[in-house]
């Protein structure tokens, strides 16, 4: 794909999780649904030629890992600043939070200041590198809420399971 088809699907995504995380969202705890997302991003990441720079490839594999850490940590506090709660049939519910959108903030100003640093220092970055940590920051959000819905529910109105529960997690 060319590099603006790149641009726009990372743009799409981003504004789809966004504009998810603004209402309430179910976590679904069965079957494996919540991995197509990241699937999709890692496949369309991994076709796409130079995600190592070929002439820095070890500099190059540097910035990766720590854009892949950076999606990492950045889907691990995206989920830990996500409100959850349980309705009174059962279904696991979450939302983000103000945190949340934090979060998002941060996350994009590490990026954007690893492809400052990979500017200064020559080495050329496609886009693979964000689809791949998009792909990391989603996969770490969705799998810790399903993992958390899965860890046990409190009962609807039981401020006490609930806080209990929250605190599990």
């Amino acid at each position: 794909m060319s590099l603006l088809v790149n641009v726009l699907v990372v743009v799409a995504v981003v504004a789809l999780i966004a504009a998810r995380q603004l209402r309430p969202q179910r976590v679904t705890a069965d079957g494996h649904r919540w991995l197509v997302l990241p699937v999709i991003l890692v496949v369309i990441a991994l076709r796409e030629p130079g995600l190592l720079d070929p002439r820095e490839p070890s500099l190059s594999a540097l910035l990766l890992g720590a854009e892949l850490v950076v999606g990492l940590l950045m889907g691990y506090g995206w989920a830990r600043t996500s409100r959850i709660w349980t309705e009174r049939d059962g279904s696991v519910w979450s939302k983000g939070t103000k945190a949340t959108a934090g979060v998002w903030v941060a996350g994009i100003a590490l990026r954007l200041g690893l492809m400052g640093v990979g500017a200064l220092i020559g080495v050329h970055q496609g886009s693979g590198a964000v689809l791949l940590a998009l792909a990391a920051s989603v996969l770490v959000r969705r799998g810790l809420l399903v993992w958390w819905a899965r860890a046990g529910r409190p009962s609807y109105g039981d401020d006490v399971a609930a806080a209990a529960w929250k605190d599990r997690v």
